[in-house]
C-alpha cells in the first residue's frame, strides 16, 4: 500500500521532468520568414540589396547560431533572401 502511494505521489514529478525534453525536440527552427524566406549562405553582400556566390545551407539549421556556423564553415555568411537565382540573391537580411 505504501509503495503504491509513493509511486502515485512521485509519478507526476517524473513526467514533469520529461516534458521540456520532448518539447525541445518538437520545436522547429525557421531561419527565414516572410518575403525574405529563403535561407542562403552568401560570400559577398552588396549594400543589403544583392548577395553574390550564394548557396543553400549544407544541412538544416536548428538555431540561428547553428545557421551561422554552417555558413561560416564554408567561409560564407548566413542570409535570408527574397529571390535567390543563379548563385546570386536579391534583397537579403540577417536570419532571426
Amino acid at each position: 500500500m505504501r509503495a503504491s502511494i509513493f509511486f502515485f505521489a512521485l509519478a507526476p514529478l517524473a513526467m514533469a521532468e520529461a516534458i521540456p525534453d520532448v518539447y525541445a525536440r518538437q520545436v522547429v527552427y525557421i531561419a527565414c520568414s516572410g518575403t525574405t524566406g529563403n535561407a542562403q549562405c552568401c560570400a559577398t553582400d552588396v549594400l543589403g540589396l544583392a548577395d553574390l556566390d550564394c548557396a543553400n545551407p549544407t544541412t538544416t539549421p536548428q538555431s540561428k547560431d547553428d545557421f551561422t556556423a554552417i555558413c561560416s564553415a564554408g567561409g560564407q555568411r548566413a542570409r535570408c533572401c527574397a529571390l535567390p537565382i543563379l548563385d546570386q540573391a536579391l534583397i537579403c537580411s540577417d536570419p532571426v
